[in-house]
């Protein structure tokens, strides 16, 4: 199994090399030509070659330096003999010169081990065009001496100083564009997850409550059966006290264990527009997916840091997936949050089908539904219960009103409770 495991490695590490390489090299063809002639020439290969190497680091910076640098003379000299049919040695000591440049680089790289160092932009940019500048006048310099040219003045130093520094920078920016974006959708992701189990958590939370008055019962139970001296059915009470008690320990680790997942220590700061930002894009994706044609509005008139964002996703997320099912094929959904009397306000408003008037005095029941699938399966029917919980929870209240069009939920929690 070990030895499969590291011919996979190897095997995908290998592809990446090659990948690495030809995409520098090919990469290195669109070329600026700063100096007179073209005896130097600065190309898109560095930016390719550095920003590969940092999106999917190698095995082996140096080896991955060495292939690179061998697969761009290769490439160049070919072309020089297919297309300008030209002498192979005169394009060897024309082309060899390249070979430094990515060579130098991934060996300063490994150096300064580029892993350690990609998590401060600034001082990765810095090192990197020190590289790019040892790289690029290494190049130039047995350029130079190839073919006995005048050695370059201070202007064009400092050209390659400054195509140095832009570069790098502008890959180490490229990069930290790519993982913040990466991080984000991470972010989001985990949040949904998170309002999802706490609302599991609440439920479950009740569950042990009621498992709780139920080893209770069973064990008042044994005990008056023992007091009749009916001892095979008072044996059979407490079997059923000690299965259920079990039952509640598992529970508790269980509770215990999510309650750690869903209350997690963050350094992250949470803004209310934070948290309906991330309800209008998750739900937005729901629309799609369910082909719709959804418009939501946002109306936010109070802003402040909360570390209740969990639980604010949770409700609002079921209320507007509801929302986004309970519109037909095109509608519109808007949110409005304001502050009343030391009390916060989400208003969500809809533009679907409404809540027939007989159901309403329903709809908080865990297990009512309207909602059915392809097979004429019922949902669960759990969302709207677990709305009601997690305000509760908050110490706030939720109401509905239907609309002419639609359905309105009012939701009003203290202020003080959300606000961190």
């Amino acid at each position: 199994m070990e030895k499969h495991m590291n011919g996979n490695f190897y095997r995908v590490d290998g592809v990446t090399l090659i990948l690495t390489a030809l995409l520098t090299a090919i990469a290195s063809e669109i070329k600026v030509v700063p100096f007179n002639g073209d005896a130097f020439r600065f190309g898109l290969g560095s930016i390719t070659f550095f920003l590969l190497i940092l999106v999917r680091p190698p095995a082996s910076l140096i080896l991955t330096g060495f292939v690179t640098g061998i697969t761009v003379v290769s490439i160049r000299l070919i072309e020089d003999l297919l297309l300008f049919e030209g002498q192979f040695f005169e394009s060897f000591n024309n082309h060899f010169p390249a070979f430094l440049f990515y060579f130098f680089f991934a060996l300063g790289l490994k150096c300064i081990q580029v892993e350690k160092v990609k998590t401060y932009p600034l001082l990765l940019g810095a090192w990197a065009a020190l590289f790019e500048f040892i790289g690029n006048g290494s190049e130039y310099l047995l350029r130079s001496l190839i073919s006995h040219s005048e050695n370059a003045g201070l202007r064009d130093w400092a050209l390659v100083s400054g195509v140095a520094i832009l570069r790098s920078y502008f890959v180490v920016g490229l990069y930290s564009t790519i993982t913040v974006s990466e991080q984000k959708k991470q972010m989001q992701e985990l949040l949904g997850i998170g309002s999802e189990l706490y609302a599991e958590t609440l439920y479950l939370q009740k569950s042990m409550n009621h498992i709780e008055q139920i080893t209770a019962s069973s064990h008042d139970l044994y005990r008056k059966l023992k007091k009749e001296n009916l001892r095979e059915l008072s044996t059979q009470a407490l079997l059923i006290a000690q299965e259920i008690h079990e039952v509640k320990k598992d529970s508790q680790r269980i509770y215990s264990g999510l309650s750690k997942l869903t209350n997690p220590k963050r350094n992250d700061i949470f803004y209310l527009s934070d948290v309906l930002e991330l309800v209008i894009s998750a739900n937005k994706k729901y629309s799609e997916l369910l082909e719709k044609n959804i418009h939501f509005q946002l109306s936010l008139s109070q802003q402040f840091e909360t570390d209740q964002q969990i639980p604010l996703l949770a409700l609002l997320n079921n209320i507007t997936a509801n929302a986004v099912e309970a519109i037909p094929k095109k509608g519109s959904i808007s949110f409005n949050v304001f502050e009343k009397s030391n009390m916060l306000y989400f208003e969500v408003e809809d533009t679907g089908e409404g809540i027939p008037e007989e159901d309403r005095a329903l709809i908080f029941e865990p297990g009512y539904t309207t909602k059915f699938n392809h097979a004429g399966v019922a949902a669960t029917g759990i969302g709207l219960s677990h709305v009601q919980e997690i305000v509760s929870q908050l110490e706030g209240q939720v109401d509905i009103k239907v609309l002419p069009t639609g359905t309105l939920f009012i939701i009003q929690i203290p202020t003080n409770n959300i606000r961190k």
